[in-house]
Protein backbone atom coordinates (compact mmCIF):
# COMPACT_ATOMS: atom_id res chain seq x y z
CA UNK A 1 0.00 0.00 0.00
CA UNK A 2 1.28 3.59 -0.70
CA UNK A 3 1.66 5.88 2.39
CA UNK A 4 2.15 9.40 2.30
CA UNK A 5 4.70 9.29 4.31
CA UNK A 6 6.80 7.50 2.14
CA UNK A 7 7.14 10.77 0.21
CA UNK A 8 8.68 12.33 3.77
CA UNK A 9 11.34 9.33 4.14
CA UNK A 10 12.83 9.97 0.95
CA UNK A 11 13.12 13.80 1.91
CA UNK A 12 14.37 12.94 4.98
CA UNK A 13 17.25 10.39 3.02
CA UNK A 14 18.42 13.29 1.00
CA UNK A 15 18.31 15.62 3.78
CA UNK A 16 22.09 16.32 4.58
CA UNK A 17 21.22 17.70 7.66
CA UNK A 18 19.43 14.91 8.80
CA UNK A 19 19.55 13.03 11.91
CA UNK A 20 18.41 9.46 13.15
CA UNK A 21 15.14 8.95 12.64
CA UNK A 22 11.99 7.65 15.33
CA UNK A 23 8.75 6.65 13.58
CA UNK A 24 5.69 6.83 16.23
CA UNK A 25 2.78 5.35 16.15
CA UNK A 26 0.77 2.97 17.64
CA UNK A 27 0.77 -1.32 17.12
CA UNK A 28 -0.17 -2.45 13.51
CA UNK A 29 -0.59 0.94 11.31
CA UNK A 30 2.06 -0.27 9.10
CA UNK A 31 5.84 1.19 10.33
CA UNK A 32 7.51 -1.65 9.44
CA UNK A 33 5.82 -2.43 6.20
CA UNK A 34 6.38 1.03 4.92
CA UNK A 35 10.24 0.86 6.20
CA UNK A 36 10.92 -1.91 5.12
CA UNK A 37 9.59 -1.40 1.26
CA UNK A 38 11.26 2.33 1.76
CA UNK A 39 14.70 0.29 2.25
CA UNK A 40 14.41 -2.09 -0.37
CA UNK A 41 13.78 0.68 -2.59
CA UNK A 42 15.90 3.28 -1.64
CA UNK A 43 19.06 1.41 -0.34
CA UNK A 44 21.65 -1.05 -1.81
CA UNK A 45 21.93 -2.64 1.77
CA UNK A 46 19.13 -2.97 3.97
CA UNK A 47 19.25 -4.75 7.62
CA UNK A 48 16.02 -4.72 9.91
CA UNK A 49 16.88 -6.02 13.06
CA UNK A 50 13.96 -6.76 15.48
CA UNK A 51 14.84 -6.64 19.28
CA UNK A 52 11.38 -7.84 20.15
CA UNK A 53 12.13 -11.43 17.91
CA UNK A 54 15.73 -11.80 19.17
CA UNK A 55 16.44 -10.17 22.68
CA UNK A 56 20.25 -10.81 22.42
CA UNK A 57 20.66 -8.44 19.95
CA UNK A 58 20.13 -5.48 22.65
CA UNK A 59 24.01 -6.81 23.30
CA UNK A 60 25.33 -4.68 20.31
CA UNK A 61 24.46 -1.68 22.13
CA UNK A 62 26.06 -1.83 25.09
CA UNK A 63 28.94 -0.47 23.15
CA UNK A 64 28.86 3.28 22.76
CA UNK A 65 30.86 3.14 19.86
CA UNK A 66 28.69 3.34 16.85
CA UNK A 67 31.78 2.05 14.39
CA UNK A 68 31.73 -1.12 16.39
CA UNK A 69 28.15 -1.41 16.33
CA UNK A 70 27.63 -1.43 13.20
CA UNK A 71 30.85 -3.70 12.52
CA UNK A 72 29.69 -6.26 14.41
CA UNK A 73 25.99 -6.48 13.42
CA UNK A 74 27.25 -6.47 9.81
CA UNK A 75 28.56 -9.52 10.43
CA UNK A 76 26.34 -11.20 12.29
CA UNK A 77 23.48 -10.70 9.80
CA UNK A 78 26.05 -11.02 7.19
CA UNK A 79 25.03 -8.09 5.23
CA UNK A 80 27.26 -4.65 4.48
CA UNK A 81 26.44 -1.64 6.92
CA UNK A 82 27.93 1.19 4.67
CA UNK A 83 27.36 4.82 5.17
CA UNK A 84 25.55 6.75 2.42
CA UNK A 85 23.86 3.69 0.94
CA UNK A 86 23.15 1.46 3.53
CA UNK A 87 19.78 1.39 5.76
CA UNK A 88 19.67 0.37 9.28
CA UNK A 89 16.10 -0.25 10.65
CA UNK A 90 15.95 -0.83 14.64
CA UNK A 91 12.67 -2.13 15.56
CA UNK A 92 10.96 -2.03 18.36
CA UNK A 93 13.63 -0.15 19.69
CA UNK A 94 11.56 0.68 22.91
CA UNK A 95 12.99 -2.46 24.35
CA UNK A 96 16.38 -1.21 24.52
CA UNK A 97 16.95 2.31 26.12
CA UNK A 98 20.88 1.41 25.25
CA UNK A 99 19.79 1.46 21.72
CA UNK A 100 17.79 4.95 22.05
CA UNK A 101 20.27 6.74 24.04
CA UNK A 102 22.90 5.00 21.43
CA UNK A 103 21.25 6.97 18.33
CA UNK A 104 22.46 10.30 19.73
CA UNK A 105 25.96 8.96 18.83
CA UNK A 106 25.22 7.46 15.43
CA UNK A 107 24.01 11.59 14.91
CA UNK A 108 27.24 12.86 16.24
CA UNK A 109 30.06 10.21 14.89
CA UNK A 110 28.52 8.37 11.52
CA UNK A 111 25.84 11.19 10.52
CA UNK A 112 26.01 9.61 6.66
CA UNK A 113 24.52 6.79 7.85
CA UNK A 114 21.11 6.42 7.51
CA UNK A 115 19.11 4.55 10.74
CA UNK A 116 15.76 4.82 11.20
CA UNK A 117 14.05 3.46 15.19
CA UNK A 118 10.21 2.19 15.38
CA UNK A 119 8.26 0.72 18.05
CA UNK A 120 4.60 -0.02 18.98
CA UNK A 121 4.43 0.76 22.66
CA UNK A 122 7.70 3.13 21.91
CA UNK A 123 6.04 6.61 23.72
CA UNK A 124 5.73 4.84 27.10
CA UNK A 125 9.65 4.22 27.12
CA UNK A 126 10.31 7.75 25.47
CA UNK A 127 7.97 9.08 28.18
CA UNK A 128 9.96 6.92 31.46
CA UNK A 129 13.59 8.23 29.88
CA UNK A 130 12.95 12.20 29.34
CA UNK A 131 15.93 13.03 31.06
CA UNK A 132 18.21 10.49 28.87
CA UNK A 133 16.84 10.62 25.21
CA UNK A 134 19.09 12.30 22.80
CA UNK A 135 17.33 15.38 22.72
CA UNK A 136 18.29 17.31 19.56
CA UNK A 137 20.17 14.13 18.11
CA UNK A 138 16.96 12.64 16.67
CA UNK A 139 14.22 13.39 14.77
CA UNK A 140 10.37 12.49 15.02
CA UNK A 141 7.91 11.16 12.55
CA UNK A 142 4.06 10.38 13.10
CA UNK A 143 2.58 7.78 11.71
CA UNK A 144 -1.45 6.85 11.76
CA UNK A 145 -3.58 4.59 10.16
CA UNK A 146 -5.01 5.37 6.26
CA UNK A 147 -6.29 8.04 5.75
CA UNK A 148 -9.24 8.63 3.57
CA UNK A 149 -7.30 9.44 0.31
CA UNK A 150 -4.84 6.59 1.26
CA UNK A 151 -8.27 4.22 1.30
CA UNK A 152 -9.46 5.60 -1.91
CA UNK A 153 -5.60 5.14 -3.03
CA UNK A 154 -5.75 1.54 -1.96
CA UNK A 155 -8.65 0.76 -3.78
CA UNK A 156 -6.74 2.19 -7.04
CA UNK A 157 -9.07 4.96 -6.93
CA UNK A 158 -6.68 8.30 -7.92
CA UNK A 159 -9.39 9.91 -9.88
CA UNK A 160 -11.47 10.47 -7.34
CA UNK A 161 -8.01 12.01 -5.32
CA UNK A 162 -7.36 13.81 -8.20
CA UNK A 163 -11.07 15.69 -8.17
CA UNK A 164 -11.25 16.52 -4.72
CA UNK A 165 -7.36 17.97 -4.79
CA UNK A 166 -8.35 19.90 -7.67
CA UNK A 167 -11.81 21.45 -6.26
CA UNK A 168 -12.55 24.98 -6.22
CA UNK A 169 -15.86 26.78 -4.72
CA UNK A 170 -15.61 28.23 -8.45
CA UNK A 171 -16.66 25.18 -9.99
CA UNK A 172 -19.32 22.88 -9.85
CA UNK A 173 -19.17 19.46 -8.36
CA UNK A 174 -19.87 16.52 -9.91
CA UNK A 175 -23.13 14.92 -8.19
CA UNK A 176 -22.25 11.55 -9.56
CA UNK A 177 -18.94 11.80 -8.40
CA UNK A 178 -20.02 12.82 -5.00
CA UNK A 179 -22.26 9.62 -4.65
CA UNK A 180 -19.41 7.59 -5.64
CA UNK A 181 -17.42 9.01 -3.45
CA UNK A 182 -19.66 8.56 -0.83
CA UNK A 183 -19.93 5.08 -1.04
CA UNK A 184 -16.20 4.60 -0.77
CA UNK A 185 -16.58 6.74 2.56
CA UNK A 186 -19.12 4.31 4.33
CA UNK A 187 -17.11 1.46 3.48
CA UNK A 188 -14.16 3.48 5.11
CA UNK A 189 -15.95 4.49 8.19
CA UNK A 190 -16.83 0.38 9.06
CA UNK A 191 -13.51 -1.23 7.52
CA UNK A 192 -11.54 1.95 8.69
CA UNK A 193 -7.81 2.50 8.05
CA UNK A 194 -5.80 -0.42 9.60
CA UNK A 195 -3.55 -1.82 6.69
CA UNK A 196 -4.26 -5.40 7.34
CA UNK A 197 -8.27 -4.95 7.08
CA UNK A 198 -8.39 -2.98 4.43
CA UNK A 199 -5.57 -5.54 2.85
CA UNK A 200 -8.20 -8.04 3.78
CA UNK A 201 -11.32 -6.49 1.92
CA UNK A 202 -9.75 -5.58 -1.26
CA UNK A 203 -8.60 -9.60 -1.89
CA UNK A 204 -11.43 -11.44 -0.06
CA UNK A 205 -14.82 -8.38 -0.09
CA UNK A 206 -15.74 -10.31 2.70
CA UNK A 207 -16.47 -8.22 5.60
CA UNK A 208 -16.59 -11.37 7.86
CA UNK A 209 -13.22 -11.60 7.48
CA UNK A 210 -12.79 -7.70 8.41
CA UNK A 211 -14.60 -8.45 11.44
CA UNK A 212 -12.05 -11.03 12.13
CA UNK A 213 -9.16 -8.79 11.51
CA UNK A 214 -10.31 -5.97 13.77
CA UNK A 215 -11.05 -8.47 16.76
CA UNK A 216 -7.25 -9.76 16.17
CA UNK A 217 -6.14 -6.12 16.44
CA UNK A 218 -8.08 -5.12 19.94
CA UNK A 219 -6.99 -8.79 21.46
CA UNK A 220 -3.25 -7.74 20.28
CA UNK A 221 -4.06 -3.99 21.79
CA UNK A 222 -5.21 -5.31 25.00
CA UNK A 223 -2.33 -8.28 25.49
CA UNK A 224 -0.22 -4.94 25.54
CA UNK A 225 -2.46 -3.79 28.50
CA UNK A 226 -0.16 -6.88 30.54
CA UNK A 227 3.21 -4.27 29.81
CA UNK A 228 1.60 -1.43 31.96
CA UNK A 229 0.88 -2.37 35.46
CA UNK A 230 -1.35 -4.41 37.74
CA UNK A 231 -4.00 -6.25 37.37
CA UNK A 232 -6.16 -3.93 38.48
CA UNK A 233 -4.73 -1.31 36.35
CA UNK A 234 -4.86 -3.71 33.30
CA UNK A 235 -8.69 -3.99 33.78
CA UNK A 236 -8.74 0.41 34.08
CA UNK A 237 -7.47 0.04 30.84
CA UNK A 238 -9.94 -2.26 29.49
CA UNK A 239 -13.08 -0.30 30.83
CA UNK A 240 -11.55 3.20 29.21
CA UNK A 241 -11.26 1.67 26.53
CA UNK A 242 -14.47 0.12 26.15
CA UNK A 243 -15.74 3.48 27.29
CA UNK A 244 -14.01 5.78 24.72
CA UNK A 245 -14.90 3.36 21.42
CA UNK A 246 -18.61 4.12 22.62
CA UNK A 247 -18.39 8.09 23.83
CA UNK A 248 -16.51 9.54 21.04
CA UNK A 249 -17.06 13.07 20.96
CA UNK A 250 -18.58 13.22 24.20
CA UNK A 251 -16.97 15.00 27.93
CA UNK A 252 -15.62 12.64 29.75
CA UNK A 253 -17.39 11.71 33.06
CA UNK A 254 -15.37 9.69 35.05
CA UNK A 255 -18.52 8.20 37.16
CA UNK A 256 -19.74 6.74 33.45
CA UNK A 257 -16.78 4.98 33.39
CA UNK A 258 -16.95 3.25 36.52
CA UNK A 259 -18.28 5.20 39.33
CA UNK A 260 -16.72 2.31 41.86
CA UNK A 261 -13.41 3.51 40.71
CA UNK A 262 -11.30 7.05 41.93
CA UNK A 263 -10.92 9.15 38.92
CA UNK A 264 -7.33 9.64 39.52
CA UNK A 265 -7.20 6.08 38.15
CA UNK A 266 -9.67 6.42 35.56
CA UNK A 267 -7.50 9.37 34.48
CA UNK A 268 -4.43 7.48 34.15
CA UNK A 269 -5.77 5.03 32.20
CA UNK A 270 -7.29 7.60 29.68
CA UNK A 271 -3.32 8.83 29.46
CA UNK A 272 -1.97 5.28 29.27
CA UNK A 273 -4.13 4.87 26.05
CA UNK A 274 -3.52 8.07 24.61
CA UNK A 275 0.47 7.80 25.26
CA UNK A 276 -0.58 4.25 23.30
CA UNK A 277 -1.95 6.36 20.36
CA UNK A 278 -5.05 4.37 20.94
CA UNK A 279 -7.01 7.11 21.37
CA UNK A 280 -6.45 11.19 21.58
CA UNK A 281 -7.96 13.07 23.78
CA UNK A 282 -9.82 16.13 21.88
CA UNK A 283 -9.04 18.91 24.87
CA UNK A 284 -11.11 22.13 25.91
CA UNK A 285 -9.96 25.43 24.89
CA UNK A 286 -11.53 28.99 25.66
CA UNK A 287 -8.89 30.15 22.45
CA UNK A 288 -10.31 32.01 19.33
CA UNK A 289 -7.27 33.38 18.17
CA UNK A 290 -3.74 31.83 17.99
CA UNK A 291 -2.14 30.86 19.93
CA UNK A 292 -4.73 28.26 20.41
CA UNK A 293 -2.66 26.14 23.29
CA UNK A 294 -3.16 29.15 25.57
CA UNK A 295 -5.95 28.98 27.01
CA UNK A 296 -6.33 24.88 27.53
CA UNK A 297 -7.99 23.04 30.07
CA UNK A 298 -6.17 19.56 29.67
CA UNK A 299 -8.40 18.56 32.60
CA UNK A 300 -11.50 18.25 30.34
CA UNK A 301 -11.43 16.14 27.25
CA UNK A 302 -13.23 14.32 24.82
CA UNK A 303 -12.28 11.25 22.99
CA UNK A 304 -11.35 10.36 19.46
CA UNK A 305 -10.46 6.32 18.48
CA UNK A 306 -7.57 5.17 16.70
CA UNK A 307 -9.35 4.06 14.07
CA UNK A 308 -13.20 4.10 12.82
CA UNK A 309 -13.56 0.75 12.09
CA UNK A 310 -11.71 -0.76 15.86
CA UNK A 311 -14.42 1.86 17.34
CA UNK A 312 -17.05 0.30 15.37
CA UNK A 313 -16.06 -3.33 16.01
CA UNK A 314 -15.80 -2.44 20.37
CA UNK A 315 -19.55 -1.05 19.87
CA UNK A 316 -20.34 -4.27 18.21
CA UNK A 317 -21.56 -3.18 15.01
CA UNK A 318 -21.54 -5.92 12.54
CA UNK A 319 -20.77 -5.46 8.87
CA UNK A 320 -23.29 -7.30 7.22
CA UNK A 321 -25.09 -4.89 5.10
CA UNK A 322 -22.98 -1.53 5.26
CA UNK A 323 -25.55 0.52 3.03
CA UNK A 324 -28.02 -0.78 5.29
CA UNK A 325 -27.02 0.17 8.56
CA UNK A 326 -28.13 2.82 10.35
CA UNK A 327 -27.11 3.23 14.28
CA UNK A 328 -27.40 6.25 16.54
CA UNK A 329 -23.94 6.05 16.62
CA UNK A 330 -23.72 7.85 13.25
CA UNK A 331 -22.86 10.99 14.72
CA UNK A 332 -20.35 10.09 16.47
CA UNK A 333 -18.47 8.22 13.29
CA UNK A 334 -18.56 11.61 11.48
CA UNK A 335 -16.64 13.02 14.33
CA UNK A 336 -14.42 10.44 14.76
CA UNK A 337 -13.71 10.80 11.19
CA UNK A 338 -13.31 14.21 11.16
CA UNK A 339 -10.81 13.95 13.70
CA UNK A 340 -8.98 11.09 12.38
CA UNK A 341 -8.68 12.99 9.12
CA UNK A 342 -7.27 16.25 10.96
CA UNK A 343 -4.90 13.96 13.38
CA UNK A 344 -3.51 12.66 9.97
CA UNK A 345 -3.47 15.64 8.07
CA UNK A 346 -0.84 17.05 10.44
CA UNK A 347 2.73 17.47 8.75
CA UNK A 348 4.61 14.04 9.26
CA UNK A 349 7.35 15.65 12.01
CA UNK A 350 4.65 17.26 14.07
CA UNK A 351 2.80 15.80 16.79
CA UNK A 352 -0.90 16.05 16.41
CA UNK A 353 -3.36 17.77 18.49
CA UNK A 354 -6.79 18.59 18.41
CA UNK A 355 -9.29 20.99 20.43
CA UNK A 356 -12.99 21.88 21.04
CA UNK A 357 -14.29 24.63 22.57
CA UNK A 358 -17.54 24.28 24.97
CA UNK A 359 -19.78 27.95 26.84
CA UNK A 360 -21.83 26.13 29.68
CA UNK A 361 -23.55 29.00 30.43
CA UNK A 362 -27.72 29.44 31.80
CA UNK A 363 -29.90 29.13 28.71
CA UNK A 364 -27.16 29.13 26.40
CA UNK A 365 -24.82 26.43 26.00
CA UNK A 366 -23.05 25.53 23.20
CA UNK A 367 -20.32 23.30 22.00
CA UNK A 368 -18.11 23.71 18.33
CA UNK A 369 -16.91 19.93 17.78
CA UNK A 370 -13.25 21.41 16.50
CA UNK A 371 -11.22 24.17 16.42
CA UNK A 372 -9.33 23.74 13.37
CA UNK A 373 -6.17 26.03 12.83
CA UNK A 374 -5.57 27.30 8.81
CA UNK A 375 -2.17 29.38 8.65
CA UNK A 376 -3.10 32.23 11.77
CA UNK A 377 -6.73 31.72 11.39
CA UNK A 378 -9.01 29.39 14.07
CA UNK A 379 -12.06 28.38 12.36
CA UNK A 380 -14.77 26.78 14.27
CA UNK A 381 -15.89 23.16 12.74
CA UNK A 382 -19.04 21.57 13.33
CA UNK A 383 -20.03 18.11 12.02
CA UNK A 384 -22.92 16.92 11.03
CA UNK A 385 -23.81 13.18 10.20
CA UNK A 386 -26.30 13.79 7.49
CA UNK A 387 -27.49 17.00 4.72
CA UNK A 388 -29.19 19.21 7.42
CA UNK A 389 -29.17 20.01 11.33
CA UNK A 390 -29.04 23.25 13.27
CA UNK A 391 -25.69 25.13 14.26
CA UNK A 392 -26.94 26.94 16.81
CA UNK A 393 -23.52 26.53 18.87
CA UNK A 394 -21.56 27.95 15.55
CA UNK A 395 -23.76 30.82 16.18
CA UNK A 396 -22.99 31.71 19.53
CA UNK A 397 -19.17 30.80 18.77
CA UNK A 398 -19.61 33.47 16.09
CA UNK A 399 -21.12 36.29 18.21
CA UNK A 400 -19.12 35.76 21.05
CA UNK A 401 -15.70 35.54 19.40
CA UNK A 402 -17.08 38.26 16.83
CA UNK A 403 -16.02 35.67 13.89
CA UNK A 404 -17.20 36.11 10.71
CA UNK A 405 -16.67 32.33 8.99
CA UNK A 406 -17.29 28.74 10.36
CA UNK A 407 -16.95 25.53 8.47
CA UNK A 408 -19.78 22.46 8.66
CA UNK A 409 -19.16 19.20 7.37
CA UNK A 410 -21.68 16.91 6.20
CA UNK A 411 -23.29 14.92 3.54
CA UNK A 412 -24.31 17.28 1.24
CA UNK A 413 -22.47 19.21 -2.17
CA UNK A 414 -19.54 22.04 -1.73
CA UNK A 415 -21.00 25.15 -0.80
CA UNK A 416 -19.61 28.46 0.20
CA UNK A 417 -19.74 32.35 -1.00
CA UNK A 418 -23.33 33.45 1.25
CA UNK A 419 -23.91 35.57 3.38
CA UNK A 420 -26.40 34.07 5.92
CA UNK A 421 -28.17 35.57 8.53
CA UNK A 422 -29.03 34.21 11.86
CA UNK A 423 -31.32 35.78 14.83
CA UNK A 424 -30.18 34.29 18.42
CA UNK A 425 -30.47 34.92 21.84
CA UNK A 426 -26.87 35.64 23.29
CA UNK A 427 -26.28 36.68 26.99
CA UNK A 428 -30.34 37.78 27.81
CA UNK A 429 -30.54 39.64 24.01
CA UNK A 430 -31.23 39.56 20.59
CA UNK A 431 -28.19 38.81 18.11
CA UNK A 432 -28.42 39.31 14.47
CA UNK A 433 -25.18 37.31 13.01
CA UNK A 434 -24.28 37.92 9.23
CA UNK A 435 -21.13 35.16 8.36
CA UNK A 436 -20.38 32.97 5.81
CA UNK A 437 -20.61 28.91 5.47
CA UNK A 438 -17.98 27.06 4.64
CA UNK A 439 -19.77 23.97 3.89
CA UNK A 440 -18.23 20.32 2.84
CA UNK A 441 -18.50 16.76 2.34
CA UNK A 442 -17.10 15.15 5.17
CA UNK A 443 -14.98 13.61 2.82
CA UNK A 444 -12.71 17.08 2.78
CA UNK A 445 -11.69 17.09 6.14
CA UNK A 446 -8.08 15.46 5.07
CA UNK A 447 -7.98 18.07 2.69
CA UNK A 448 -8.83 21.64 4.06
CA UNK A 449 -5.67 23.51 4.81
CA UNK A 450 -5.53 23.11 0.63
CA UNK A 451 -8.97 24.49 0.09
CA UNK A 452 -9.12 28.75 -0.61
CA UNK A 453 -12.26 30.37 0.91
Amino acid sequence: MKRQIENYLKQWKSNKNRKPLIIRGARQVGKTYTITKFGKENFKHYLKINLEQNENLKSFFKDKNPRNIINELSVFFNTPIIPGISLLFIDEIQLSQDAITGLRYFHEQMPDLHVIAAGSLLDHTLNEMQYSMPVGRVEFAYMYPLNFKEFLLAFEEKGLIDYIENFSFNNQFSQLIHSKITEYLRLYFFIGGMPEAIKTYISTQNLIEVEKIHSSIITSLQYDFAKYGTRRQQDYLKETLQYSANNIGRKVKYVNINKNVHSSHLKEALLKLELSRIIHLVRKTKSANVPITQYVDNDTFKPVFMDIGLANHIAQIKLTDIKNIITDFEGALAEQFVGQEFIASFPVFKQAKLYYWTREAKNSNAEIDYLFQKENTIYPVEVKAGKTGTLKSLHVFLVEKNKDIGIRFNLDLPNYGKILTASIRFKNKNEELKYKLVSLPLYFAGNIQYIKF
